[in-house]
């Protein structure tokens, strides 16, 4: 399975750190965000990413190469403006191939990754289009985005809703009929969803939208936390 990871976005809110970097290459507990990712996507045996680049996206292979550190090869698609999250998948299909890959947001943190396998033969079956995990509401987000019917699909019912954590597995071809150019995630999934072509399910791990200075500063305090807890 290949992966993407978005990294793209300018990262507003959380400047003057983006004014010299993009936003995966924050740091968080000494490391990149981004580095985070790679090394979970490595334990599980991915072997091929590919990461979006627009903001200082020079910085990006700079900094991380070809991914052989980790184990990985990483391939940049390079935007000159950014694309936003479906116009950037759509730009990268050349590297992801004609078969399910996973796409992570590039400024969230999550302990792990979930078991993508019952997820990605679901997709590579023709079950659904994708297949996208939800995590309890965040303060800064309480309405959540989608739910979760009995039969695994999301709906856009306003009831019991979850947030979109920033992880999925997509089928190509929901990309397909997708114009060039910039274009927002959030219509085609709400389409795909209105025709139940997409399921999920609850993930329940530690996960941060780490958008602003101040849920910087919360994940920062977590990991050193954990870290002095660890046995030597």
């Amino acid at each position: 399975m290949k992966v993407m990871i978005l990294a793209a976005g300018r990262g507003e809110r959380l400047r003057p750190l983006t004014d010299s970097l993009p936003k995966p290459l924050v740091s968080v507990a000494g490391k990149p965000l981004i580095e985070y990712h790679l090394e979970k996507l490595a334990l599980i045996g991915v072997t091929e990413v590919v990461i979006n680049q627009a903001w200082l996206g020079h910085k990006l292979p700079e900094m991380l190469g070809d991914g052989s550190r980790w184990g990985l090869q990483i391939s940049y698609s390079e935007e000159t403006t950014a694309l936003e999250t479906a116009g950037g998948i759509k730009q990268a299909l050349p590297w992801l191939g004609d078969e399910p890959f996973l796409v992570i947001n590039g400024d969230i943190f999550i302990d792990h990754l979930p078991d993508v396998t019952l997820a990605y033969q679901r997709v590579y079956q023709g079950e659904a289009q994708a297949y996208l995990w939800l995590v309890d509401n965040p303060e800064h987000h309480p309405q959540g985005d989608f739910a979760i019917d009995a039969q695994g699909k999301l709906t856009l019912s306003d009831e019991q809703r979850l947030t979109f954590a920033g992880l999925g597995i997509y089928h190509p071809q929901l990309f397909s009929q997708l114009p060039e150019g910039k274009q927002a995630l959030g219509p085609l999934l709400k389409q795909s969803i209105g025709q139940q072509q997409i399921q999920g399910e609850h993930f329940d791990a530690y996960w941060c939208d780490v958008g602003t200075l101040e849920r910087l500063d919360k994940l920062q305090c977590r990991l050193v936390d954990i870290e002095t807890l660890l046995p030597l």
